[in-house]
């Protein structure tokens, strides 16, 4: 079994809150509140969001990142429809098929290259556009960064996104990690989502020091309008908002999401640089954010799981993720951990 005193590299999601977080939670327990988001904390947080993504958004606030992405997509998909998506996109393989149970959608996995959907793959699959004999695309779904950790460029997602529109689908974005995406791509939030034209952004904040709860983020007037009726619908309208939306104010408001974000990804870069030396192991893809796919033989793989917890992936891969709160102590640890089990002890 792991040892619960060494920091795991599981997953981002393994860590605790920012102090600033707790701080929000901990001053929003104040007194009484009118309940469902109609409190002074909510008014803040959904104007905090309207300054970073322009006035015509509209934020609704809900209890986790499956409910945010299957509210979003049940605004943009239905009975007969489709959603696409990339290969190993988390809505297909990581949410227990709750968007084709709860929205009546397909989704349709598609052919990616680093974990990124390819251009001539989503033309291809258009053209069952007219089929009466084929689920009807409504939705493209693009994770950033995807999940494998790799980044789409600002061009790359902006010749996907007008290849969608262009077919009359709307766009939805999976941001459960974008606050890493934007930092490691040197734009702000808006820059990697709304600016290049998404419809629907899945904001994720609890990988990076937010405690709970997450955000959908509407950009398109008409599905802004039905959103409020389809998040109580979907159960994802929390009684007590206020501590949700307490913590999205901190986080936006004082930078917290680039700062946590930043120290997560340069983390990972400086255990990519241990890891990129040592001989036995190989970092399937390109270190961009704050994820790491290694492969190294099964034994060593064995030796390592008695001291760290981590996940094994797909392809016979494993994933190591860093946090906000990784430290330089904690990667020289873990990397000469990986060391010794390469070599055998």
């Amino acid at each position: 079994m792991a040892d619960a005193a060494f920091r795991s590299f599981g997953s981002d999601n393994n860590s605790g809150a920012s102090p600033e977080i707790i701080e929000a939670i901990a001053a929003a327990n104040s007194g009484s509140a009118i309940g469902y988001g109609d409190d002074p904390w909510t008014e803040k947080a959904e104007a905090r969001f309207a300054e970073v993504f322009g006035e015509g958004s509209r934020t609704f606030m809900v209890l986790n990142g499956t409910g945010s992405n299957v509210l979003a997509l049940s605004l943009a998909s239905g009975h007969g429809q489709a959603v696409l998506c990339a290969e190993g996109a988390h809505i297909a393989v990581d949410e227990t098929g709750a968007a084709e149970a709860t929205v009546g959608c397909k989704v349709l996995p598609l052919a990616t290259r680093d974990g990124k959907l390819q251009a001539e793959a989503l033309s291809e699959a258009l053209q069952v556009l007219g089929s009466v004999h084929q689920a009807q695309p409504s939705c493209l779904s693009l994770s950033q960064p995807t999940e494998v950790g790799t980044l789409y460029t600002p061009a790359e997602m902006r010749e996907l996104i007008d290849i969608a529109h262009r077919a009359g689908l709307r766009v939805h974005m999976d941001g459960a990690r974008i606050a890493n995406a934007a930092v490691a791509l040197g734009l702000d939030l808006a820059g990697v989502s709304s600016a290049l034209g998404v419809d629907l952004l899945s904001f994720g904040g609890m990988k990076n020091g937010v405690a709970f709860g997450e955000a959908l983020v509407v950009f398109d007037p008409e599905l802004a309008g039905r959103a409020p009726f389809l998040r109580k619908a979907l159960l994802q309208l929390d009684s007590k908002m206020r501590f949700i939306s307490a913590q999205y104010e901190a986080y936006l408001s004082q930078n917290l999401w680039k700062r946590n974000a930043t120290a997560a990804n340069a983390a990972a870069r400086r255990l990519a640089s241990r890891l990129e030396r040592m001989q036995g192991l190989e970092l399937a893809y390109p270190v961009q954010a704050n994820a790491l796919f290694a492969r190294l033989p099964p034994p060593a793989i064995d030796r390592l799981r008695a001291k760290y917890f981590f996940y094994d992936w797909e392809g016979g891969l494993v994933r190591w993720m860093t946090s906000f709160d990784t430290t330089d102590e904690d990667v020289e640890r873990f990397a000469d951990a990986v060391a010794a089990a390469l070599a055998g002890s």
